[in-house]
């Protein structure tokens, strides 16, 4: 393998849209005119069909760790999956999954632009929650957003601690800070595919069609209520390190399994 000004729309009925700022002001200002709406709705299923297909021409033939998961959820109503940005395609659709049967909601973050709009209705249509907000541009309210979503809503929101914006496989402090103000812990998780392309500049996972996959789930890992600078630098790198772990774990699944 290689590896890897004006308004938003108002939310679908019974679809939870949390950071509610963002029906009336956007970053880029653009308007949500009817035209776009109908563009939006339209690309909204055909681009998760090819997500599906491609989630379907590949094999899951192993998950490693998922105890650590339903460790996790007897604990605690909600807690914080972190993978990195690059392992999106497989880590997600194994949490979509992982909710059957469990009482687990997973969420994920948006961009607060008309254009976020778009990966909002498919992030609906998949099952999953829509957290607007953008860690580049609306920090601090896309931190209240997972805040709300943790402890009031009992949602598990993912975090990429890398972002789309890198630095590559560098786990920025966001979800450490966020573990410790929600009492919520992470929880790491990684995917292998015995073959791949890495996609742009960010290295990004796309497995080959008719490849295998294989999950894993690292230990959970809590923050205390107090913590200082040291501490917090501390936890930051030894989650980049489980995400490491994890990844070789999952690695090593793939070529046992």
């Amino acid at each position: 393998m290689s590896d890897h000004n004006a308004s938003d729309p108002q939310p679908e009925q019974g679809s939870p849209l949390r950071n509610t700022i963002y029906r009336r002001i956007t970053h880029s200002g653009r308007r949500m005119s009817r035209l776009r709406r109908v563009l939006y709705a339209l690309a909204a299923p055909a681009i998760l069909g090819l997500v599906r297909l491609w989630w379907r021409s590949c094999r899951m033939v192993v998950v490693v760790g998922e105890e650590h998961l339903d460790a996790v959820l007897t604990r605690a109503p909600s807690f914080l999956p972190c993978y990195w940005h690059q392992h999106q395609l497989f880590c997600s659709r194994y949490l979509l999954q992982a909710q059957r049967g469990r009482r687990l909601r997973i969420g994920f973050l948006v961009s607060p632009s008309v254009d976020g709009e778009l990966g909002a209705m498919i992030i609906r249509r998949v099952g999953g929650v829509v957290i607007r907000g953008s860690s580049t541009h609306t920090g601090a309210l896309a931190l209240k957003g997972y805040f709300e979503a943790l402890v009031r809503e009992q949602v598990s929101p993912v975090i990429n601690p890398d972002g789309p914006r890198g630095p590559r496989f560098k786990f920025k402090p966001g979800a450490v800070l966020l573990a410790q103000m929600s009492g919520r812990p992470m929880l790491p998780l990684a995917y292998a595919a015995s073959r791949a392309w890495l996609v742009a500049w960010d290295r990004f996972v796309l497995p080959v069609p008719l490849c295998r996959i294989a999950i894993a789930i690292g230990p959970p890992r809590a923050v205390p209520r107090v913590l200082d600078a040291a501490a917090l630098q501390a936890i930051t790198l030894e989650m980049e390190r489980s995400l490491q772990e994890t990844y070789r774990s999952a690695r090593a699944a793939l070529e046992t399994s």
